[in-house]
């Protein structure tokens, strides 16, 4: 604890000579799994400016000169020069700049960022530091997979590029002595992922001079956004939502929200910013951090500040922002912890790509998937079930409802397909429906697919039809029965693979029960459980809770869309019926 305490008084002291402000907030030990935090303070020795600030609701202020952004790598004196010329090449993206500059750093002796790398995690809580053992509790959910593929990448990075790299870059430091890891490559991509937030910089604080733009400008590209986010939320400006993650078959991508994209004077960044980090994540933030260009807010130009959003802080109250609506699956991939019952949990039903090959009439079906922009996944967050035929309470937001019933309205120009009775209550996206309906087509559904784009377009294939018109056609000859029947087969195949290597969601209650009166160990990866019965103290890993947390969490709602799923399945059947009869 003594060494504890005097990482962090050189930490301070190190972000005060750097132009940081502490003006209604310390930086303290929370425990051995958060690590350090913010927590609001009333220090008696304030200036008056830092009284004013506290009025205002500032709490932290920090320049945007101490941000770890991918233009101080590429400005670094050590790293700068070799950086540029591989990013001039197209080896490398801000990302691994990003990387590489951790890694490299942790390692130099005489790092200028040493104060702030001491007070950094060691390890993290993410499936990439799971041991075999505490992996084996994700296997049959769609982490175990990504985990694996995700590890093995970076070793292929690490042995491919990074390790000669770093060597390289130390030896032009001085330093032949050091000797780099994959677990120091493996420690620098969890500090990004877990700490980096997505800033919106002032166009000219990115680019000081218009005429340097074109050498230090990086490619403004603007990655593709899906999101559980997955497709639902929006990108967080002030809070800590710098990344998010699809998950993709038995693997995870995580899209940058936008890596850099220039928008009227606004370049966004992600990057480091140490002090505004150490905020954690709560559902109900009582903080966000916002930029302030032009000094008006702090009175400190070009700086990222700390805000409370709340009229009044009870001292010595931790100060949490919100990382954004996510689900434990992505909650523990980035950043390794789960919230027991989040409310923004959400499932991935997905249809392996491979598999369309091996269906009847392939290649047209492909040609119709195409055309109608098909999503091979979707992401059902669990409050879609208060909409559904099962809902646990009241529906919160009824006006959605309205919305679906005008969507399938519309779809019928032939008026011989009536909307279904149950639109109102079909929770599962139209755009993977749509997917699922051609997948399953017959024969004959798809001749008369084919028939009703003709008529619309013109045998001589005037213009091409839109994809909202192929999806229409596409209900029109089928309806929802194959494609509900198809989706049925899907969650019991996803329910099947989760219960195969941990059992039912019961068994993991169970477990979770037995665990019901944890303590924390001094060791900040187990848990302590004292048992009653005989005495003894039984240890159980963090990980491995998380682990149990997340995959009830997945049968939970697995279990809870098939039972949606099947009764949307016999209302369709019964409407299809009463339609032939």
């Amino acid at each position: 604890m003594e060494e504890a305490s005097a990482r962090l008084e050189r930490f301070l002291q190190w972000l005060q000579v750097n132009g940081a402000e502490l003006r209604a907030c310390n930086i303290k030990y929370c425990d051995s799994n958060k690590g350090c935090g913010l927590y609001s303070s009333n220090d008696a020795s304030a200036s008056d400016s830092a009284s004013a600030s506290a009025s205002d609701g500032v709490l932290l202020v920090v320049p945007l000169n101490l941000a770890i952004t991918p233009m101080r790598v590429l400005q670094d004196p050590l790293l700068g020069s070799e950086c540029r010329a591989m990013f001039i090449e197209g080896e490398v993206d801000d990302r691994f700049l990003m990387n590489l500059f951790l890694t490299v750093e942790r390692l130099r002796k005489n790092s200028s960022w040493k104060p702030y790398l001491d007070m950094l995690p060691t390890t993290f809580g993410n499936p990439l530091w799971f041991t075999d053992d505490e992996l084996l509790e994700l296997k049959g959910t769609t982490l175990y997979r990504a985990t694996e593929l995700q590890k093995k990448s970076l070793l292929s990075l690490y042995n491919g590029k990074v390790k000669d790299l770093v060597k390289k870059l130390l030896v032009l430091d001085g330093d032949s002595e050091s000797e780099v890891s994959f677990d120091d490559f493996l420690w620098a991509n969890s500090v990004f992922w877990t700490r980096a937030l997505n800033i919106p910089l002032p166009h000219s604080f990115v680019f000081p001079q218009i005429n340097e733009v074109q050498d230090s400008s990086l490619p403004m590209e603007k990655s593709s956004e899906p999101s559980t986010d997955h497709g639902c939320s929006k990108d967080m400006i002030n809070g800590k939502d710098v990344q998010k993650s699809e998950v993709k078959g038995n693997d995870i991508e995580v899209n940058g929200a936008e890596l850099m994209s220039e928008q009227k004077d606004t370049v966004w960044v992600e990057g480091l910013v140490p002090g505004i980090d150490f905020c954690n994540h709560d559902l109900k933030a009582s903080a966000t951090w916002e930029v302030d260009g032009n000094g008006s807010v702090t009175g400190v130009p070009f700086s990222m500040y700390l805000l409370s959003v709340q009229s009044s802080f009870p001292i010595e109250k931790e100060i949490c922002i919100s990382y954004g609506n996510k689900g434990n699956e992505e909650l523990l991939y980035l950043y390794g912890f789960v919230i027991d019952n989040n409310p923004d949990d959400y499932l991935m039903v997905h249809y392996p790509v491979e598999a369309i090959e091996s269906i009847p009439f392939s290649d047209s079906k492909s040609q119709l998937l195409e055309a109608q922009k098909a999503e091979m996944r979707c992401l059902l967050p669990k409050s879609l079930l208060d909409h559904g035929f099962f809902p646990a309470g009241s529906p919160k937001d009824k006006g959605k409802d309205t919305c679906k019933v005008d969507q399938t309205c519309n779809y019928s120009w032939s008026g011989q397909r009536k909307t279904p009775s149950y639109v109102n209550k079909l929770v599962f996206p139209e755009d993977f429906l749509t997917t699922l309906r051609t997948i399953v087509m017959r024969e004959d559904e798809l001749f008369k697919v084919s028939a009703l784009l003709e008529e619309l377009v013109g045998t001589g294939g005037e213009r091409q039809p839109s994809d909202a018109e192929v999806r229409a056609a596409v209900w029109e000859a089928c309806g929802d029965s194959g494609a509900l029947q198809l989706l049925v087969d899907l969650l019991h195949v996803k329910m099947t693979d989760l219960e195969e290597y941990s059992g039912t969601e019961d068994c993991d209650t169970e477990l979770l029960e037995q665990e019901a009166h944890i303590t924390e160990s001094p060791s900040p990866k187990e848990f302590i459980r004292g048992d009653t019965v005989n005495g003894s103290c039984k240890k159980m890993s963090r990980n491995k809770w998380s682990s149990i947390v997340y995959r009830r969490g997945q049968k939970q709602l697995t279990r809870l869309f098939l039972k949606e799923a099947a009764h949307a399945l016999q209302l369709s059947l019964s409407e299809d019926s009463a339609t032939q009869s």
